[in-house]
């Protein structure tokens, strides 16, 4: 056994060794773009409060409070895959606050896409009304109903978990990892999670797809601008697909849980990173790359903001080499 112990050993280390190297590269491979996203939607950012033509208009007021919520979750949602990514277990206060604060960002960025669907079917199908409708005032009160029905549901939450015993848990320490399923701690908390998420995902698509249906059969009429109400239809079909890709990220685990009963661990890890990427981090650029290329008023303004940035990221860097 002594002869045995030294191979066993060395067995043990060069498997540690080679998952902490996919380790690292997985995280790499997702952090990698979530940073290039984070840098585009932190321009975009910038950009909508840089002129007062973006300040003043409700459709760019409301694709701001859109990317805010986007970039916050987009940061959450990496932060929680690395920590899992690096088996580093939180208490259950401290995951509870991020998988809230996701929460509640995930529901501002659903809410606020339908809001500017509704936007859009109104500017194609009651133009001359438009002006009166979607005021800044009204998209003031719009949004601030937003993020009070989502810290609603938050609360909601909250008080639902206050309901687990927790002082009959030996430590606070978390025995899994930080994720939204794992602070679903009874089944209470699990019902209404999935009720709630039905009824959102639902209400949302009608409300868009309704929107999508009433600009194509405006499109049709003989007085509706053409090109606007093209513009109008390919951007609710966006959202539609946005909308899609948020609904799908709901129902990633259990898609993987079935998976994983037939495909071996790596292969599904490997799985994991394309969806953890394609359904949660690209979604969240999605408004960004929308409105930045499409959009005549934003695009050359955003690019004009890339550029200058990027010049001065390679300044500062020849002026670092040169001292």
């Amino acid at each position: 056994m002594s002869y045995a112990t030294p191979f066993v050993t060395n067995i043990t280390v060069g498997l540690q060794y080679r998952g902490l190297l996919e380790r690292l590269m997985f995280s790499t491979l997702t952090t990698v773009p979530c940073c290039v996203f984070l840098f585009i939607n932190g321009t975009m950012l910038f950009t909508l409060r840089s002129k007062s033509v973006f300040c003043e208009t409700s459709r760019y007021i409301l694709l701001y409070n859109l990317l805010f919520g986007d970039t916050v979750l987009m940061a959450l949602s990496q932060l929680l895959y690395l920590l899992s990514a690096f088996r580093i277990r939180m208490t259950y206060p401290v995951c509870g606050v991020l998988v809230m604060l996701a929460n509640l960002t995930t529901e501002v960025s659903l809410l606020t896409l339908v809001v500017m669907s509704l936007e859009r079917y109104v500017a194609v199908c009651f133009p001359l009304r438009h002006a009166a409708i979607i005021t800044i005032r009204n998209t003031a009160v719009a949004i601030i109903v937003i993020w009070a029905f989502s810290s609603l549901n938050v609360l909601t939450r909250v008080v639902l978990l206050l309901d687990f015993p927790f002082e009959d848990l030996e430590s606070l320490q978390m025995k899994d990892y930080c994720d939204k399923n794992n602070m679903q701690l009874g089944p209470v908390s699990e019902i209404y999670s999935k009720v709630y998420t039905y009824f959102l995902f639902i209400s949302a698509s009608v409300a868009i797809t309704s929107s999508y249906v009433g600009v194509i059969v405006a499109a049709r009429s003989a007085s509706t601008d053409k090109a606007s109400a093209r513009k109008a239809r390919n951007t609710l079909l966006l959202h539609l697909v946005q909308l899609s890709l948020s609904l799908l990220s709901t129902i990633q685990n259990p898609l993987l849980i079935a998976i994983s009963k037939v495909l071996d661990k790596i292969v599904l890890v490997r799985i994991q990173i394309v969806v953890y990427v394609c359904i949660v981090i690209f979604p969240r650029c999605l408004s960004a790359l929308i409105y930045g290329i499409r959009d005549q008023t934003i695009r050359p303004v955003l690019v004009h903001h890339i550029c200058c940035r990027m010049k001065l990221s390679v300044i500062s860097a020849k002026a670092k080499v040169s001292s």
